[in-house]
């Protein structure tokens, strides 16, 4: 295990490239079941998540083989094989393989998902999809069992918007019998680029991006290339580090529209924002001015940057509100920036930050993958050096967080935990 460093007060210039959706790239490589012959996907990120994916692919009887950013998978070999373990317990997105292995063999055995914890995040709209399409489900000593003779499609209301129950969905419904129909889907881009690359397989798929999906079932679906979205999250990591410490930062292979809610925001603290077809040019300014925020389904807030816009909202003049209605429980960063000499009070849901204050460095702890990258950032503006254990949650989520902080000059580096430390970090 590893340990970060970052030495704060260095000031930020230059570009940066972004990589490819985490939170398409999760979906993507479960969906490669559904087809019969390979599918190969460009440009996803080096994380381990998508490594973890890529295994339990390998445990189904695929075959996968990596070229750097991109993955050939061969799932001609595939079998229902029962995964109630291991891998799935690291991540919460290997339940995509429940929809996709439903869709593809009317049956599936998976362990229940883990991930970050991030409060009660329930798969009971995933369930009623399931159910509605015609499978029968149940938890059997701590495992999901799908089963199906065969799956009909119906008409499925969410009662709340969910980007994963819209997306397993879709995927247990591409080859079933007649029509579905998602009504109240999340219309997050990364359900577009998962529809995106199943249409590309031969699924028949309208309104995607929309809040009704519709879904007409087709027999068999062939391999096919898909290149996927850039990140909009680790874009918009890297614009709120640029307003906290920048002189001048240029975002390179991002969808500036995809980041509307953020810029907004930046913009009415005083950041200067340029935007082009595909990147964003940053300019930070002196003094910026505290603002209220809250976290809403896309095109809203994202939940994935509450955290991370926590942290500049500690070096803004007066107050700062965050409230975060997707997970409330999402607040677990606050005690370690609180360590940092921050001054931030909670009141349900809700951050409210006083600022400017000077943060100053100390030993911290990532609890999750965002609440990782908040500490990070909040490490670039204070004095001192801040020293960040639990990196396995960042490197889930943000390629080379190191090299391309660095490269903007950052002082970051890693060091190996001592057998000691470790066994202090695994009961802390």
């Amino acid at each position: 295990m590893q340990k970060m460093f970052v030495e704060g007060g260095h000031k930020l210039k230059g570009k940066v490239r972004i990589g490819g959706a985490k939170n398409s790239a999760v979906a993507l490589l479960p969906a490669a079941i559904l087809a019969d012959s390979e599918v190969t996907i460009e440009g996803l990120p080096e994380i381990s998540d998508v490594y973890a994916l890529g295994e339990l692919l390998e445990e189904i009887g695929g075959d996968v083989t990596w070229d750097g950013h991109t993955a050939h998978i061969d799932p001609t070999r595939m079998i229902s094989m029962p995964l109630p373990n291991g891998l799935v317990k690291q991540l919460r997105a290997s339940y995509y393989f429940m929809g996709a292995m439903l869709g593809k063999f009317n049956r599936a055995v998976i362990g229940l998902p883990g991930g970050c914890y991030l409060g009660p995040r329930p798969i009971d709209q995933h369930i009623k999809g399931f159910e509605a399409l015609g499978a029968e489900v149940t938890n059997e000593k701590g495992a999901m069992y799908l089963r199906a003779k065969e799956l009909r499609g119906a008409t499925i209301y969410l009662d709340v918007v969910s980007v994963g129950a819209t997306i397993n969905i879709m995927l247990a419904a591409v080859r079933a019998k007649g029509r579905t129909v998602i009504e109240n889907a999340a219309k997050e881009p990364e359900i577009i680029d998962v529809a995106t690359l199943l249409t590309s397989m031969g699924a028949n798929i309208k309104g995607a991006g929309t809040d009704v999906i519709r879904i007409d079932g087709v027999e068999e679906l062939h391999g096919c290339k898909h290149t996927i979205i850039p990140d909009r999250i680790e874009a918009g990591t890297y614009a709120i580090a640029a307003a906290a410490m920048g002189e001048e930062i240029i975002i390179d292979n991002v969808i500036p529209q995809h980041l509307e809610s953020l810029t907004a925001k930046l913009t009415e603290m005083g950041v200067a924002i340029e935007e082009q077809d595909d990147q964003m040019r940053i300019r930070p300014n002196d003094v910026l001015t505290g603002v209220d925020v809250k976290t809403l389904v896309y095109p809203g807030f994202p939940t994935d940057l509450q955290q991370p816009f926590t942290s500049l909202l500690t070096k803004t003049k007066g107050p700062g509100v965050i409230t975060d209605t997707i997970y409330n429980a999402r607040l677990k960063h606050i005690d370690e920036l609180r360590r940092m000499n921050a001054v931030v009070k909670v009141e349900g849901g809700s951050a409210i930050v006083s600022g400017p204050t000077q943060l100053e460095g100390a030993r911290v702890k990532a609890s999750d993958l965002r609440a990782g990258a908040a500490l990070i950032i909040a490490g670039l503006m204070a004095d001192g050096i801040t020293e960040i254990t639990g990196l396995e949650h960042i490197q889930r989520g943000y390629e080379d967080i190191t090299g391309k902080l660095t490269s903007l000059g950052a002082k970051i580096w890693l060091e190996d935990m001592t057998d000691e430390e470790i066994e202090q970090f695994q009961h802390s």
